[in-house]
């Protein structure tokens, strides 16, 4: 079965993702950054099937990742990693899995790319965005 998403879903799903990505990096504050957003960003490229698509497809369709804080950014982001999950097990369900483990995977490689490890922000904010996945 041939599943199409619509460019609404898209950027949802490319929000969820490169959002969580751009959380860990604000979490990492002054610890790396960079690094940390690389190497989740880096992570997302290895994602398969479906979702390995969407988030290949070259778009400007990301939604506003910007903001003044980690508090604004999360609250765009979170509830789009619920909403890709919820998304993705009604119209995909064999989907809705690698979606979060892709997504996971890219925080667990943003969070071993600050120096030293990862330091309670930066678990904080994976056990933020493990949750908004869980929540679906």
């Amino acid at each position: 079965m041939s599943v199409t998403l619509s460019d609404q879903d898209k950027t949802t799903l490319r929000t969820a993702a490169y959002g969580a990505v751009s959380l860990m990096s604000a979490a990492a504050g002054a610890s790396s950054p960079h690094k940390v957003a690389t190497q989740g960003s880096i992570a997302l490229t290895s994602a398969t099937g479906l979702v390995g698509h969407v988030l290949a497809e070259k778009s400007s369709s990301v939604g506003d990742l910007g903001g003044k804080s980690a508090a604004e950014l999360a609250d765009r982001v979170l509830p789009a990693l619920t909403a890709s999950v919820a998304l993705l097990k009604k119209q995909a369900p064999e989907e809705a899995d690698n979606f979060r483990s892709t997504v996971l995977v890219a925080v667990e490689a943003a969070a071993g790319a600050g120096k030293g490890g990862p330091g309670p922000a930066l678990d904080a904010m994976t056990r933020k965005i493990t949750g908004a996945l869980d929540a679906a």
